[in-house]
């Protein structure tokens, strides 16, 4: 298009205006929207600002959802991934890294968590959460805990100042945990799984030891040295490894001796292969079920043998010797019954003149 073609061309909305200093400026002026025009009329730069003004202002770009897989940097997910690529998750138990994994994005699933920053996450949102859990005590507290992990990690990898799941308090738990099993269950069970059965050799490895299902299925005669059994406990294995020695009584000898094993492993199952710890928990509760013993379980076999022992007068630290356990709070609870009966037995006899 040539000048004078711009001359002639109609051009709508167009105005004139002279500013203070009186020079002359050129405007697209509609719909009370005025924009400033290069001059002068029919200029290249006029064109170009005239074809622009008349177009309209652009629409502001839409921000883009995240791809599917894409965290958003800031996000309670964002950190939760940080936090598995860390080597404070690294250090964790494969056990105890799938079940904080698990608690973790069921956390970030409730509402949308996930999407929130995790900077705003206070102790008042933390308590609301834990008070919806009343119902479910044990739950509610290992909430808490693997929050107060999460955020430890956060502090320490300056991700934030402030840990908000320190000063959330846990709640009191009704609950004694695991039934410990009595005299009369463990006689139940040994006279429905005979010597001789897998059943019974469980029973005897999980009460003469006293150890939890993920040490028990790995018992063998690798373990075994001198009559002492020689191991390293599965749980905190990588952080805080725990290596016992425990003497093999003869009743537990008697019964591995009369028992059908394997080469590594003394619990198989009916294939010849070791359990697994979950494929244990469960073939085991076949067994319990079997002998009418629907609420005991082979955790209670651990707590069974801590109470035995403090019947037969064994100090905390001994009944630690053999458990595991690194401090005695958890010791005391198992053997708090056990504990009183012991004490009220010899009071008992000091009142009656007995020595």
């Amino acid at each position: 298009m040539t000048e004078g073609d711009s001359m002639r061309m109609k051009l709508k909305y167009v105005v004139e205006d002279t500013d203070r200093h009186g020079n002359l400026r050129l405007y697209y002026r509609r719909n009370g929207r005025k924009v400033h025009l290069r001059g002068p009329v029919g200029s290249p730069e006029f064109l170009t600002d005239y074809r622009r003004a008349a177009a309209g202002p652009k629409a502001p770009r839409k921000k883009s959802a995240p791809k599917a897989g894409i965290l958003r940097a800031g996000t309670l997910h964002w950190l939760c991934a940080q936090y598995y690529k860390s080597a404070m998750f690294a250090e964790l138990g494969a056990g105890t890294q799938k079940t904080r994994r698990s608690i973790l994005e069921r956390f970030c699933a409730r509402k949308g968590d996930g999407e929130k920053r995790f900077a705003d996450l206070t102790p008042r949102a933390i308590r609301k959460v834990r008070d919806e859990m009343l119902h479910i005590p044990e739950a509610a507290n290992t909430l808490i805990k693997t929050l107060r992990q999460l955020y430890r990690f956060a502090v320490n990898y300056d991700h934030c100042e402030t840990n908000p799941a320190t000063g959330v308090e846990l709640l009191r738990s009704k609950s004694e945990g695991y039934h410990s099993w009595t005299l009369d269950e463990i006689e139940a069970f040994e006279q429905k799984h005979p010597v001789g059965t897998t059943a019974r050799l469980a029973l005897a490895l999980a009460l003469y030891t006293g150890q939890r299902r993920s040490d028990l299925v790995l018992f063998g005669r690798q373990h075994v040295r001198d009559g002492w059994l020689i191991f390293t406990q599965q749980k905190n294995k990588s952080r805080n490894p725990v290596k016992l020695e425990l003497p093999i009584i003869p009743e537990l000898q008697r019964i591995i001796d009369a028992s059908p094993t394997g080469d590594l492993a003394f619990l198989v199952n009916g294939y010849g292969r070791p359990y697994t710890s979950a494929g244990f928990g469960n073939r085991f509760r076949a067994w319990a079920d079997e002998a009418e013993l629907k609420h005991c379980s082979v955790h209670g076999l651990r707590k069974a043998a801590a109470a035995r022992l403090a019947e037969l007068g064994c100090t905390e630290f001994e009944i630690m010797a053999i458990t595991g356990h690194q401090t005695s709070k958890e010791v005391t609870r198992y053997t708090k019954g056990a504990n009183q009966r012991v004490r009220a037995e010899a009071a008992m006899k000091k009142m009656g003149g007995q020595n």
